[in-house]
C-alpha cells in the first residue's frame, strides 16, 4: 500500500520538478530580452545640433499623412494617404540650408469608406485621374525656436502651385540598432485653403480651412561607393 501511495504522489513531484525547470529559463529569457531593450533602445535626444548632417530618406512604416476639415459644425472629418515618398538633406550647423521634398500618390487615399473615396478623387475634388500626385519642394527653411523650424516651399496640388509654410517639430535623433543607421523623427502640420487648389465644392457649406498633419521618421543614407 505504502508503494501505491508513493506511485500516485510521484507523476505529482515530476510535474513540479518540470515546471520548475521551465521557470528558469523563461526568468533567464525575460533577462535577455530585457538586455535586448536596453541594448536596442536608441537614446533619443532632442537636439538640433545632435542630428548627424547629411542625406535621409523616409522611413515610410513609420510616418504618417493625415488631413482635417470641418464639417459642418458637427465633427471635423479625418482622412489620410497611405503612399507617399520624402527626402530630407541638411547640416544643423546651417539649417537654413536644409532641403524637404515629398510626393504623395493621391490614389491612395484612405477615408474607410471606398465609395466616397472614389467620388473624392474624381473631377469635382482631387481629380486623381488628371492629377495622380501632390508635390512639395522647400525653398527655404527659418528656425523659430529650440527645436522647431518654419519650412517654407511651394505645393502642387490638382495642378496648382502655392506657397505654403509647414511647421516642423524636431522630436529627437539618435543612432538605431536594429535599423543600422541614423535615425531623425519629425512631427509638422500645415494648414492650407482647398480653394487655391481649386478644389472648391460646397464652398461656404463645408469649411474652406483644411489642416495636414504629418508624422515622419528619416533615415539616413549611406554615401555612394
Amino acid at each position: 500500500m505504502a508503494r501505491f501511495k508513493e506511485n500516485l504522489t510521484q507523476p505529482k513531484r515530476t510535474a513540479k520538478a518540470a515546471l520548475l525547470g521551465l521557470a528558469f529559463p523563461l526568468a533567464a529569457l525575460a533577462g535577455c530580452n530585457s538586455l535586448a531593450a536596453t541594448v536596442l533602445k536608441p537614446q533619443v535626444e532632442a537636439a538640433a545640433l545632435s542630428v548627424p548632417a547629411g542625406d535621409y530618406k523616409l522611413d515610410t512604416k513609420h510616418a504618417s499623412i493625415l488631413f482635417k476639415i470641418n464639417h459642418l459644425g458637427y465633427s471635423t472629418y479625418v482622412g489620410r494617404f497611405d503612399r507617399f515618398d520624402a527626402s530630407l538633406s541638411g547640416d544643423p550647423a546651417h539649417p537654413e540650408a536644409a532641403t524637404v521634398t515629398a510626393v504623395v500618390d493621391m490614389s491612395s487615399l484612405d477615408i474607410a469608406n471606398p465609395e466616397f473615396a472614389e467620388e473624392l478623387m474624381g473631377p469635382d475634388w482631387f481629380d486623381a485621374g488628371a492629377y495622380p500626385q501632390a508635390t512639395f519642394k522647400t525653398y527655404g527653411l527659418k528656425v523659430v525656436g529650440k527645436n522647431e523650424a518654419d519650412i517654407s516651399g511651394d505645393l502642387t496640388l490638382k495642378g496648382k502651385t502655392q506657397a505654403v509654410i509647414i511647421k516642423a517639430r524636431l522630436n529627437g535623433s539618435a543612432y538605431d540598432r536594429l535599423r543600422g543607421a541614423d535615425v531623425v523623427g519629425f512631427s509638422a502640420t500645415l494648414s492650407i485653403r482647398r480653394s487655391d487648389f481649386g478644389i472648391d465644392r460646397f464652398t461656404g457649406l463645408i469649411t474652406d480651412d483644411v489642416v495636414i498633419e504629418i508624422e515622419a521618421e528619416f533615415i539616413k543614407t549611406k554615401p555612394a561607393g
